[in-house]
Formats: C-alpha cells, sequence, structure tokens
C-alpha cells in the first residue's frame, strides 16, 4: 500500500483579509456593501464616482445561471464587461490571454454571490467563464462598455475543455 503524504496549505488571504491571489492586468474588484432594514435591504450597483471604469454606462442586461450550468468561455475584442454579482453562488474564472499583458496567462477564480455583492471589471482579451456552485439560480448583471450588436456580436468562445486555459471544471473542489 503506497504511503500517502499531506501537502501543506498555501495561504489564500492575508492577516487583514485580502487575497494573495495575482490580479490580472485590468481586473477591478470592489466588494460592494448591502444595507438590510426591516423592510428588506438595498445595494448599490454601480455609481460613475467610484471611477472603476473611464466608459459610461451604455447597456445593461441580467443573466440567470441555473444551479451547476457554465456559462462561458468568451472573450471579446471591444468591449470590457462590468458585472455585479447579486444572487446565488457563482465562481467566476478568468484567464489573461493578452500578449503584451504583465499578467499574460495568469489565471484568476473568483466566488460571488448575495453573501459578497461585488462589481468587477473584466477587460477586453480576457477569457471569463461563470459557473453557478449553488443549489439556486443565480443572478448577474452585465454593464459591458458597448451596446450588443447583433448583427457583429463582440463575442468570441472556446469549449469549457481546450488547450488554452488550464482549468477544469469538473474538478472537485474540496479536501
Amino acid at each position: 500500500m503506497p504511503i500517502i503524504t499531506p501537502t501543506k496549505d498555501a495561504s489564500t488571504i492575508t492577516a487583514e483579509g485580502q487575497s494573495t491571489q495575482t490580479l490580472i492586468e485590468g481586473v477591478v474588484l470592489k466588494t460592494l456593501v448591502t444595507i438590510p432594514d426591516e423592510r428588506g435591504e438595498i445595494c448599490e450597483v454601480y455609481r460613475p464616482a467610484w471611477e472603476l471604469h473611464p466608459e459610461p454606462l451604455v447597456y445593461v442586461y441580467q443573466i440567470v445561471i441555473r444551479p451547476g450550468k457554465i456559462k462561458g468561455w468568451v472573450v471579446h475584442e471591444k468591449q470590457d464587461d462590468r458585472l455585479f454579482f447579486s444572487f446565488g453562488a457563482i465562481r467566476v474564472v478568468l484567464f489573461d490571454n493578452r500578449p503584451a499583458s504583465p499578467t499574460y496567462k495568469c489565471l484568476n477564480v473568483f466566488t460571488f454571490g448575495e453573501r459578497n455583492r461585488t462589481l468587477i471589471v473584466i477587460p477586453r482579451g480576457v477569457f471569463h467563464a461563470l459557473q453557478n456552485v449553488g443549489h439556486t439560480e443565480a443572478v448577474f448583471l452585465n454593464m459591458p462598455t458597448r451596446p450588443y450588436d447583433h448583427a457583429d456580436p463582440d463575442k468570441y468562445r472556446l469549449p469549457l475543455k481546450n488547450d488554452l486555459i488550464p482549468f477544469d471544471f469538473d474538478s472537485t473542489l474540496g479536501w
């Protein structure tokens, strides 16, 4: 019988609660505050004064992902995405495929939802895929920097399993 040696956990957060993950160049994260009261709650979604992105708000749409389902891989050439995660539990995986980027070939993995509502800016050239890792529908908004062009969509796709992106959605998380 082979001897199994345990592996030591790598640090994933600092003592101050900040992620130790190297953030892909141009990706911006803003954790948003949810204010509850006896009637319900409110959470600001986007405010230009936050100066997260220089381009104006021109288009907004909502996406729902059913439990266990995955949307992606997708990349844009002309637009940046600005995603706000509001309900459910969504794993967001990013892959920097921009050869001139200082984080070229870098992979980021995050989980967002109603417990940590977040606005993320995903720059053009960065592949992204989103997986509902919860047990209910997951809901998010996209506020891309360009309206959708029905005649010429700025959307390029790869299959979930491919030779470019070193991420496997089928791998079981946990220990």
